[in-house]
């Protein structure tokens, strides 16, 4: 693994640290403010890390600078936000078993074996990102499948959702799991068919009762791993990010790592909950901290599941299985109580909502909270995957924030369409009849989820194809977006979503110099092209921030008074 700690012994930025900086001859494009888009070929960077001004063509530069960057004629973006990421997920999943790339049962027990061998002093064997859909597998595994490969030492695997896991009988014995111990409310244990006995998987809640035996990261283990979800955002293009579920050990060690002049992302914290809330923002939303690079916004609340594990929360049941509708977490009054007691203290609330009854309860709440709750709110649903065309006209009448994931669809199209039958499948993903009804579009990945890689899911959103070019028209390819708006929902879209619209999102004057380098330009080029864009440069606060010919993340150089 490449740690933070290694770059920061390594590398010295090219340019002055708070200098005048004019980066010139590029193929610059960024949002118009308006929707659009707006092309330029210089823009000059103030010593606070902030646009002065945008060049065209035939515009006079400035006679002296400190320090000038050639861009020989590259593409220049501004960096990309992901508007729904898991900051710490990403780190430790870079720490831990990855088992994403699987594509059988028979590999993922040969990756498990091979990891256990390698790491014979670890207490519990630890990873995620497997996927039964993705193996080809009709059920999901079962914990005898996992005893064969793990010696008698507990194994705790976290589904590709996040919302399963997967023991074996010695995780399923530390966390006192019987055949009497009864489905906790919003969560259930998969049973051995014809008996009561934990099968190996648990769904949603459930999952608290083996995460709870679970050893807990250290300091310096959460440490490491924002700096390992750092140089994986940052290797991307992602500048910015909305962590959704940030606990006070995590923001505490956010805030370490700024004290620490590591922390090169910009973080928007939403909590994990109540508590979390509390602790880290007290009375309300926090200022932004360090130089524009940390804030703490609002909480983030989980209604349903996953549609992976059937927990999404749907109107009517699973096409692939009569007798399951999903696992709410709670119910609307519930959930009303939770988003009124953010939003007196003026948090934003996000609210986790896959299925289409998940989403109208949401809505409802919406419509509630709405009359008493007055101003600029910008409700956020995350997700939205699945929504009953009936309700998609809803999210317009409050500008409720889509906060979307186009990876997703191309992931899970076909278990989207075993799961909810042909009939539901057209407000499945819908980004473009959403925007149309007026809710602003937010892009993001849900890393670790989904790998942070936001030019893939650019060419997902204006093609509905997965990497094979399938389905060859797009799957329901009306909700295909064009690439304006891909480019928004990806940038000015989500900085909006986080109340970030007046600093982040764009390459314009007053803005933070958050820009890209990449060999692509997004707006021309095919959209297989798109895909596989790669990122030279990273700049941040008008400083390179991680640049491809080292491939790791690069200090920031401060001045001669330590700014």
């Amino acid at each position: 693994m490449k740690h933070i700690a290694a770059a920061a012994l390594a590398l010295l930025i090219a340019a002055p640290a708070r200098a005048d900086v004019l980066v010139d001859n590029v193929e610059g494009i960024t949002p118009d403010g308006k929707g659009g888009i707006e092309h330029f070929e210089g823009f000059l960077i103030g010593p606070d890390g902030r646009v002065l001004n945008l060049y065209r063509h035939g515009d006079k530069r400035p006679k002296k600078v400190q320090y000038q960057v050639d861009g020989k004629g590259r593409v220049v973006v501004p960096g990309m936000i992901d508007a729904h990421g898991h900051v710490m997920a990403t780190g430790f999943a870079r720490m831990t078993l990855d088992l994403s790339a699987t594509r059988s049962l028979d590999e993922a027990l040969s990756r498990v074996a091979a990891w256990t061998a390698a790491h014979p002093d670890a207490p519990w064997i630890l990873g995620s990102g497997w996927n039964q859909v993705q193996w080809g597998l009709d059920r999901m595994p079962t914990a005898a499948e996992l005893d064969r490969v793990t010696g008698g030492k507990p194994a705790w695997l976290s589904r590709v959702d996040g919302h399963a896991g997967w023991a074996n009988s010695a995780a399923l014995a530390a966390a006192d799991l019987t055949a009497a111990t009864p489905d906790p409310a919003g969560g259930e244990i998969l049973r051995l068919a014809g008996s009561k006995t934990p099968a190996g998987v648990l769904v949603d809640a459930a999952t608290a009762l083996v995460e709870a035996k679970l050893p807990r990261p250290r300091p310096e283990d959460r440490d490491t791993a924002v700096g390992e979800a750092q140089l994986a955002l940052l290797a991307q293009g992602v500048t910015a990010i909305a962590d959704m579920g940030t606990s006070i050990e995590d923001w505490q060690a956010f805030r370490r790592a700024a004290d620490l002049g590591r922390l090169r992302i910009r973080i928007v914290a939403y909590a994990a909950g109540i508590d979390d809330m509390g602790l880290i923002g007290g009375p309300g939303p926090s200022p932004w901290l360090y130089d524009d690079r940390l804030k703490m916004n609002g909480l983030k609340l989980v209604l349903d599941g996953a549609l992976g594990s059937r927990g999404a929360w749907l109107k009517a049941p699973y096409a692939d299985d009569p007798q399951a509708i999903g696992l709410p977490q709670m119910n609307q009054t519930q959930l009303g109580n939770l988003m009124s007691r953010a939003a007196i203290d003026n948090f934003q609330v996000a609210v986790h909502a896959i299925g289409d009854q998940a989403n109208k309860t949401v809505l409802d709440a919406i419509d509630e909270l709405s009359a008493t709750y007055k101003g600029d709110r910008r409700w956020r649903i995350e997700h939205a995957q699945v929504v009953d065309p009936a309700d998609i006209p809803r999210f317009g009448q409050h500008g409720v924030i889509a906060s979307m994931q186009p990876q997703h669809q191309a992931s899970d199209r076909l278990m989207a369409e075993a799961r909810l039958g042909p009939n539901r499948l057209a407000g499945a993903y819908a980004w473009k009849s959403i925007a149309a009804a007026g809710a602003p579009l937010a892009f993001g990945s849900d890393t670790p989820v989904e790998p942070a890689h936001p030019f893939e899911g650019l060419a997902v959103a204006i093609t509905r194809q997965g990497a094979d070019g399938q389905p060859p028209s797009g799957w329901q390819p009306q909700e295909i977006v064009s690439r304006e708006a891909a480019l928004n929902a990806y940038t000015a879209g989500a900085a909006y979503a986080m109340f970030a619209e007046d600093r982040l999102g764009r390459i314009a004057k007053g803005y933070r110099a958050d820009f890209l380098f990449v060999d692509t330009d997004p707006m021309q080029a095919p959209p297989g092209q798109v895909r596989a864009t790669k990122v030279l440069e990273t700049w941040i606060g008008g400083q390179l921030a991680w640049s491809s010919a080292k491939d790791r993340v690069i200090p920031e150089k401060k001045d001669d008074k330590g700014r």
